[in-house]
Formats: structure tokens, sequence, C-alpha cells
């Protein structure tokens, strides 16, 4: 419980300079410099989900099951493989954009300017993923602490200097590959940090066993995992493409402003989340039936308690909230209410995601993502069009609510386990 205060203590500080950066941007950028900036971001998350191919939360699974099996010294064999695995699949990625090229990529997107930040994004893409695969890696190896300020705070820092640093010599347009070169660095010393513990743990770890866990074997578990993921970030991401083919950059901007406020609850699910991945997974190998239901039960009551008041905050006050970042921005209120909402509900389900993926049904979940992301795609496709980001933000509403109804309906049928409020 302190754990999870704690972690979500320093991602409501991730979120603060997260906002504090917001602010600044709203106040001194064009919109349409910040929506490209927001693209990249996306882009990122969507190219980046498939290149770490899902090893950002096997790890967590690989972590707990050697645990509970005492083999705790195979995680850093593992670590290695996964990261050459991933310099694989970005490597694979690079070519891909490259074959592509830039009259496709500038032609879908209704951008002709696009392709060489895309380009230059896709170069840096590895460092990217080294550094979401780095960080749940530390959380796996108990130094959650550390992995949460690389998660939320150290990630903007280039950013955020950059972007001062443009705006005074008036060189704005430049402001996603201030984001983009800040992950070179981050990958390289989060790395260093990691084989740090990892050499201060062998002499603490069991002896290796002869039955060294392969390639294949590590494939094979994450790469479900890694769907699941590209499915949630594409729930998160269609509607911002979407938005930029059909209404511009100026749309993205403030559409994004909407769903920087909405994570503020993703915060609560996550930090409460990150908390019981390994938990889970040790007690589900370990058929500690009573520990696992407490865990769910308990971890689900305070998404949920600490969630509704502030959706409640954000729905009752949002024309303030927007106001703050501008007035141009409080076109986004319907938007971010239909969010809160929706995101609301959801936090009902508790920690379905996790519970899938740490007890060995990833396929499970990629099937029920899979049917979201088609959902999701036909909404955004069919509504944004007509109503804008009111249709982005109702699409996405409705396929997170789907996808958390279908997976807590399996998790009760097949392990009688109630992961909402009991």
């Amino acid at each position: 419980m302190m754990q999870s205060i704690k972690v979500m203590i320093l991602r409501v500080i991730g979120v603060i300079t997260l906002f504090g950066f917001t602010l600044f941007l709203t106040k001194t950028y064009d919109p349409k410099i910040i929506g490209q900036y927001d693209f990249i971001r996306t882009y990122l998350l969507i190219l980046g989900s498939i290149c770490v191919l899902g090893t950002d939360q096997s790890i967590l699974y690989f972590t707990g099951m050697l645990k509970s099996k005492n083999r705790s010294g195979e995680l850093k064999r593992i670590y290695i493989k996964m990261f050459f695995l991933i310099f694989l699949m970005s490597l694979l990625c690079l070519i891909l954009i490259l074959i592509i090229g830039n009259e496709t990529v500038s032609f879908y997107l209704n951008d002709f300017k696009i392709y060489g930040v895309i380009l230059k994004a896709t170069f840096l893409l590895f460092f990217y993923c080294i550094t979401i695969f780095n960080t749940e890696t530390l959380r796996a190896l108990e130094s959650i602490y550390i992995a949460e300020l690389f998660r939320n705070t150290f990630k903007y820092l280039s950013v955020i200097i950059g972007s001062i640093i443009l705006f005074y010599i008036q060189e704005q347009t430049y402001l996603a590959e201030t984001f983009l070169i800040g992950f070179f660095f981050l990958s390289i010393i989060s790395t260093i940090k990691i084989f740090s513990v990892f050499n201060k743990k062998e002499k603490e770890n069991s002896p290796e066993s002869k039955d060294e866990i392969s390639y294949r074997f590590i494939f094979l578990k994450s790469y479900p995992i890694a769907i699941s993921t590209m499915a949630i970030f594409l729930l998160m991401s269609f509607d911002v493409m979407f938005l930029k083919k059909f209404k511009g950059n100026e749309e993205v901007a403030f559409y994004a402003l909407a769903v920087k406020l909405m994570t503020l609850l993703l915060v609560v699910m996550n930090s409460v989340n990150i908390t019981i991945s390994p938990k889970i997974a040790e007690q589900f190998f370990s058929e500690k039936r009573e520990e696992l239901k407490k865990t769910m039960r308990s971890s689900s009551r305070m998404i949920f308690f600490i969630s509704i008041p502030l959706v409640l905050f954000f729905c009752f006050f949002s024309e303030m909230i927007l106001g703050f970042f501008g007035e141009k921005y409080l076109v986004a209120k319907e938007p971010l209410i239909i969010l809160m909402i929706g995101q609301g509900i959801c936090s009902f389900f508790g920690a379905v995601q996790v519970y899938l993926n740490m007890t060995g049904r990833q396929t499970t979940f990629q099937v029920i993502l899979i049917f979201a992301v088609i959902i999701n795609f036909v909404l955004n496709k069919m509504l944004i069009p007509i109503y804008g980001m009111s249709g982005a933000a109702f699409s996405y509403a409705v396929s997170m609510f789907l996808w958390n109804l279908a997976a807590t309906i399996i998790i009760y049928k097949k392990d009688k386990i109630a992961v909402f409020l009991t």
C-alpha cells in the first residue's frame, strides 16, 4: 500500500512537470507546432510498442516466474537477449520506413513536411525503446523509485530545456527534435544503471539453472504482450492520426491537451498496477490463491476510490482548467468530459490488464484488444470527420469500456476472481 502511494506521488510529480511544460507550450508556441510534437509522440508510442516487443512487460513476468522457482540469477541473460531483440525490431522498422518513402507518408497524412521528422524519430527509435524497456527492468530489479523518475520526469528534461532555448532563439519548429534527442542519453544512462544493479545482485542471487531460457521462449511469452500493448496504444492513437488527417495539427493540439489531463487517472491506475505486477505473477505461480484474491481486491478499491474524485473535479471545473492553458483550448471541453467519464467507469474494473498478462493469459488479452481496436478504428473513421474531437473521445471511451468488461468476465469465469469492487 505505502509503495503504491509513494509511486503515485512520484508520478504526480512527473505529471506536474508535464503540465507545467504543457502550460509553457500553450502560452508561447503555435498550436500547429504543438500538434506536430504530439503527433510524433503518438508515432513513437505506436512504433515503439512494436519494437519493444512486449519485453517491457514480460521482464516483469519473468521476474515473478523466476523468483517463484528460485532462479533469479537468469534474469541478466534474459535482459541481454531482449535488448538484442529490440535492436533487430528497431532496425526492421527503419528499413520499412525508408522503403515506404516520402511520397506515400506525406500523401496519407496530408502533410508534405512531416516525413523528415518521422525519419528522425525512426532513426532514434531504438534509443526510445531501450529507455522504455530499461524503465520496466529497473522496476523488475526493485529500483521502483528510480524507474519512476526515468518514466515520468527525466524523459521530459531535454524537451523542456530545449523548448525554452528554441523559444528564445526563435527556432520553435525544432520542438519535436529536442524531444527525440533526449532518449539517446536516457538509454545510455539507464543501461549503465541496470548493469550496475545486476552486478550487485549477482552475489546475492542463487546459481543459474542449466535450463537456459531461449530466444524462442522469450519471444513466445513477449509477443502477445507486444500485440496487447500495441493495441492499447492504437486505441489511444487512432484518434490523433485521424484528427491530423481530417482536421490538421491545430485540432491535434487541442485534443492532446484533453488526453494529457485524462492521464491523471491513468497515473492512478498505473501506479497501483506496476507495484502489483511481479506480486501477481509470483502469487499465481506459487498457487497462493487467497493472497492473489486479496491483492486484486485491494488494488481495485484503491484505483476506484482515488479515480472518482478526480473525474468529478475535471468534469465540474473543465472550463476553468482548460482556460488556464488559453482561451483557444476551451474547444476541448466536451471531449475532456467524455474522456474523464469513460476512464472513470473503466477504473471500476481494476487491474484486469495486469492480471491477464502476469498469469500467462497474454493471448486471451491479445484477442480481446484486437476486437477493441477494430471497434475503435471503425468508430473513429465514422465519427471524427463529422464530430471531430468529441467523436474521437467517444470512440476511445467506448472501446476502453468494452475491453475492460470482456476481460473482467473472462477472469471471473476462468479463475472465479472478481477483479472489480467486492
